[in-house]
C-alpha cells in the first residue's frame, strides 16, 4: 500500500473499531487495497457475529460503511473512499448482480426486448453499467428520478 492507502487504512480501522467495541462484537479486520479507487481502501471483517454485522440483504454494513466513511472525512476532508465487507458478503453479492446482470443483457441480445433491473443504489448502477459496457451490442440507461435507487434498462445499442 501507498502512504496515502497507509493514512486511509489506520484511520477507518480506528474508526471502525469505535464503532464496534461497544456494541459487543468480536472481530477482526483485514486491509487491503480497493481496485480502481485512487488511494481507497477496503476492510474486511471476520466476525462469528457476520449476520448482524451484514443485516437484512447488507443493510447494516451499507450503514457502517457510511458511518466509516463520514467519520473519517470529519477528521480528514479529503479522505479516499472506504469499502467496508464482513465475510465476503458485499464480494458475493456484486458478483451475484453482474450475473443477473450479464444474463438480462444476452436475453436482450437474443429477443430484442428491452429489460429492466430491479431498484439500484449508485454503486451497484455503476457496477452494471461498467460490466454491460464491455457488452457489444448493448446499451444501458438509468431511469430519470429523485430517487435514490433507480432502475437500469438493459436494450440493444
Amino acid at each position: 500500500m501507498d502512504e496515502l492507502q497507509q493514512k486511509a487504512a489506520e484511520g477507518a480501522v480506528r474508526v471502525a473499531r469505535a464503532i464496534l467495541t461497544p456494541l459487543g462484537y468480536n472481530f477482526n479486520i483485514e486491509v487491503s487495497p480497493t481496485e480502481g479507487e485512487q488511494g481507497g481502501v477496503t476492510l474486511m471483517i471476520t466476525s462469528a457475529d457476520a449476520s448482524y454485522l451484514i443485516g437484512d440483504e447488507g443493510d447494516k454494513l451499507d450503514d457502517l460503511q457510511y458511518l466509516v466513511n463520514r467519520l473519517l472525512q470529519a477528521e480528514w476532508e479529503e479522505a479516499p473512499r472506504i469499502r467496508v465487507d464482513c465475510d465476503h458478503y458485499r464480494e458475493r453479492a456484486e458478483n451475484k448482480l453482474l450475473r443477473r446482470a450479464r444474463s438480462r443483457a444476452e436475453r436482450v441480445l437474443q429477443h430484442g426486448t428491452p429489460l429492466m433491473m430491479e431498484k439500484l443504489n449508485a454503486y451497484q448502477r455503476r457496477l452494471v453499467h461498467n460490466e454491460l459496457a464491455k457488452m457489444p451490442g448493448i446499451r444501458t440507461t438509468s431511469e430519470e428520478t429523485d430517487s435514490r435507487f433507480k432502475r437500469i434498462t438493459i436494450s440493444r445499442a
